[in-house]
């Protein structure tokens, strides 16, 4: 995962993120917004189902939605696909109470910036909405890689948690989960230098390592990744990997580059 860099004596402050907690637990969103609050981060507002999530964000368009994946009337899925739709520039970060829980994947193909487990340290969540509403992924690409093998191409099914039924608030089932786009974005914008390293990012390697690799300097490296999302519409390094995979760049199950 990105780490936040300190701010250099001098350089302008980073604007404060507005955020916009859903999330169908009043627990959670209250817990949530004491710790953002506290350290300087605006919330705009909440939302307990995925319906007000879409209409809030509408209303009162925020920076960075913190977006729970089950919720009851909308699932976590279908608003926050409906949110990057009516509002691209907004940052979307799922929250889940399951690491790698299988509805991940499909929230980073629709242009989620990561996810976070409930239970997170009030740091790490504070560091995280910064992260993200600076136009970075949460997800390392390596972590994003390994997520991307365990569910892109397997044949199982989301369900309801063990003991809950469908219709159960805390076990809700999200109507539909995306899978990969029926028509792949054309790689054949890309020049042959681009497409490797849409290849290599595919494959977990940071921009260090793509320099590396290449024999190329860390700037002529971000010169090439900032083209490659230019040209394929995608926000960030988490898509991309995805991209990679779907497009048949990188095989499941395949050594990492």
């Amino acid at each position: 995962m990105s780490a936040v860099p300190d701010t250099a004596p001098g350089t302008p402050p980073e604007p404060v993120p507005r955020v916009l907690i859903a999330d169908d637990q009043a627990l959670v969103r209250t817990g949530f917004r004491l710790i953002l609050t506290t350290r300087g981060i605006e919330v705009v507002g909440e939302a307990a189902d995925g319906a007000e999530a879409v209409a809030a964000a509408r209303r009162l368009r925020p920076d960075v939605v913190l977006m729970d994946i089950r919720m009851p009337n909308m699932d976590g899925l279908e608003a926050a696909r409906r949110v990057l739709e009516q509002n691209p520039d907004c940052r979307v970060l799922m929250l889940t109470t399951f690491d790698l829980d299988r509805y991940v994947y499909a929230a980073l193909a629709l242009g989620a910036s990561g996810f976070l487990l409930k239970d997170v340290t009030p740091q790490h969540l504070a560091a995280a909405v910064r992260l993200v509403n600076t136009g970075d992924a949460l997800l390392s690409p390596s972590i994003t890689r390994r997520l991307v093998e365990r569910f892109a191409f397997s044949d199982h099914r989301p369900g309801p948690p063990a003991g809950k039924p469908p219709g159960h608030p805390s076990g809700n089932r999200p109507a539909r989960v995306p899978g990969p786009p029926a028509v792949h974005r054309d790689l054949t914008a890309l020049t042959p230098r681009e497409l490797e390293v849409l290849t290599l990012m595919g494959g977990g390697l940071s921009n260090a390592e793509l320099a590396r690799e290449l024999t190329l300097s860390e700037a002529t490296v971000k010169t090439h990744v900032a083209r490659i999302f230019a040209k394929l519409a995608l926000r960030d390094r988490a898509q991309a990997v995805v991209l990679a995979y779907e497009t048949g760049l990188v095989s499941p199950g395949g050594p990492a580059v």
